[in-house]
């Protein structure tokens, strides 16, 4: 688990993606992604209108938006990741052979590769996933790029943990410029053979325990203290009766004192 602050590790990082995001924390003293699964456009850029300035990070699901367009959605929150200073994370999670999973991060109606900074896969099919879509992301722009994998998730019943999770941090190992951390509940090792992950953990509540649908949630504390980096935060953000702009200073605020109780 690392103990360097922000800046430091940006300063030492090979990944001009991970630099420029732990950068972005540093500067807005925050460590938040919200994740906003909604199914209009005009909802997804209210929210980020009022957090836009307490995250570091927004994570996003488009294929569930029901009005998706490149003009309509793309360009506004582009132009906000710009005037707030956040970067975006599609969170796709690619799951398939090398050349098809480049073809879905580069073409069809979502073009994903143009406008995310960081999307994620699964390690399910091996080593050529992150080649195909490093592949993708050279082939289709000048833009820097970064992978997440999957190594653990927050869902009740998970079957990645064990030999999986040890599996998918070997893939992990394959490229070290491109796969900028995992999607895990602590941190993944690395630092003695010159890795630096960025740890980033859904699953964060100061509230609730779960859902009924298998969710789980761990606090901010439990989460910083065993890892992790980045706290990504949804329905606590966002669910019914909560104020977007009042829950994210909340979340920052609590993310960011975890964070320096961890450098100390």
């Amino acid at each position: 688990m690392s103990t360097q602050t922000y800046t430091e590790r940006a300063k030492a990082h090979p990944s001009a993606v991970a630099s420029k995001l732990l950068n972005i924390m540093e500067s807005k003293k925050t460590n938040l992604c919200a994740s906003i699964d909604v199914r209009t456009t005009q909802e997804l850029l209210d929210i980020v209108s009022k957090i836009g300035p307490n995250i570091c990070l927004l994570k996003t699901h488009v294929d569930i938006l029901e009005d998706f367009s490149m003009e309509g959605t793309v360009k506004p929150l582009k132009e906000m990741s710009k005037k707030f200073n956040f970067l975006i994370f599609e969170d796709r999670k690619f799951a398939d052979i090398g050349n098809t999973v480049k073809l879905q991060y580069t073409s069809g109606v979502y073009k994903i590769v143009e406008w995310a900074d960081i999307t994620n896969a699964h390690g399910v099919t091996g080593e050529g996933i992150v080649k195909g879509l490093k592949e993708g992301a050279k082939e289709n722009t000048e833009e820097p790029r970064g992978l997440l994998m999957l190594a653990e998730l927050s869902s009740k019943g998970s079957l990645a943990h064990g030999e999986y999770t040890a599996g998918t941090v070997n893939i992990a190992k394959s490229d070290k410029e491109f796969v900028i951390g995992f999607i895990a509940q602590r941190d993944m090792g690395g630092r003695e053979e010159g890795y630096d992950w960025l740890i980033m953990t859904p699953g964060v509540g100061l509230d609730d325990k779960g859902d009924a649908l298998g969710q789980q949630y761990r606090t901010v504390d439990d989460v910083i203290s065993t890892g992790s980096d980045i706290i990504i935060v949804g329905r606590g953000l966002y669910g019914k009766g909560r104020d977007p702009l009042v829950e994210s200073e909340r979340y920052k605020k609590a993310g960011w004192e975890a964070y320096l109780k961890r450098c100390k």
